[in-house]
Formats: C-alpha cells, structure tokens, sequence
C-alpha cells in the first residue's frame, strides 16, 4: 500500500480549505494525498494552525499517509491515531495534540486550532446550532431515485452514477 503525493490544487478539498483557513497561503506548502482514486488535502501546521489531520478508513492506508508526510516541512510529529470504534476513521496527526483529546468540545477551539478564519468558524457554529433545532421540513426525506444504486435504502444522486466504477 502507498500513498501518492500530488500539488495541492490536485486535491478534490482543495477550494473546501482555500474558503476557510486564515492563512491562505499554508495551501501552498499544503500536499494532496492519494490512497485509492481521490486525493485529499494534508495542510500544515503554521500560523494559527497548531495541528491537522488526515482521516482514514484502513489502518493500511493510515501507515501510507503517516509515511509519505513524515519528515516535510509543516508536518511534525505525523502519527498514526487509531479510531476506538470500528465504525470510524483512523486518522494520521501533526502537530500539537488536538484540544478534543481533553474533552474540549467547543468548536469555536477547535476551528482556531486548526487554523480556521473567524468568518468559517462563524458560518460553521451558526449553522450548527439552527441544525440543533431540528431538521427542516423535507430535510431528512430520501433523494428522488435517479441512478441504478441505493446506499443506506436511499437513492443515490445521478452524479454517482458512473459505470467505470469498480466496487
């Protein structure tokens, strides 16, 4: 198993963290990662980013990612941080230890150790807490069945519909 590093702008989150970091121009030291078919943004520490991570599913895959970060620039201390439960994601680390790991669940802590503007970290909190108050009417009925697949008993959108796939 290896991960394949690309420039940054190759990742398919590349404009995700161009919208929300404070300092933009750690996306130019940032590196995509590619374990299968999607590459995925690894952004340094620098700034007010204290830490980032890159989560994935397999053990294997975290090896590689942990592997081909380690010893660049911006990425210190890469880990491996096994997920307790195994329905979640296994996440590569750099960095400072995340606040989370205390028991800080403030997002607003949370967005600024990982480098977030005040801006993102706004729009984030305040869709937050109106998503608290309850989903809005139809948000939670299922997508109109417009592919050849279903996940979770719901249909898939049209965009997922991609016949050189390979399960």
């Amino acid at each position: 198993m290896a991960a394949l590093v690309l420039p940054p702008y190759e990742a398919c989150d590349f404009v995700y963290y161009e919208q929300r970091l404070a300092d933009a121009r750690l996306l130019d030291q940032a590196l995509a990662v590619r374990t299968l078919r999607m590459a995925f943004l690894a952004v340094p520490v620098g700034g007010s980013r204290r830490g980032g991570f890159y989560a994935v599913d397999c053990v294997c895959f975290g090896l590689a990612v942990r592997d081909a970060l380690r010893g660049r620039p911006g990425f210190p201390g890469v880990r491996l941080r096994w997920s307790p439960w195994p329905d979640t994601a296994h996440n590569v680390e750099w960095g400072e230890r995340p606040p989370w790991l205390w028991g800080c669940q403030d997002d607003a802590v949370l967005g600024r150790f990982y480098g977030y503007s005040e801006a993102a970290i706004t729009r984030y909190t305040t869709a937050r807490a109106r998503a608290a108050q309850g989903p809005l009417p139809g948000a939670c009925d299922p997508l109109p069945h417009r592919s050849v697949g279903t996940a979770s008993g719901r249909a898939l959108p049209a965009a997922f519909d991609r016949k050189d796939w390979h399960a």
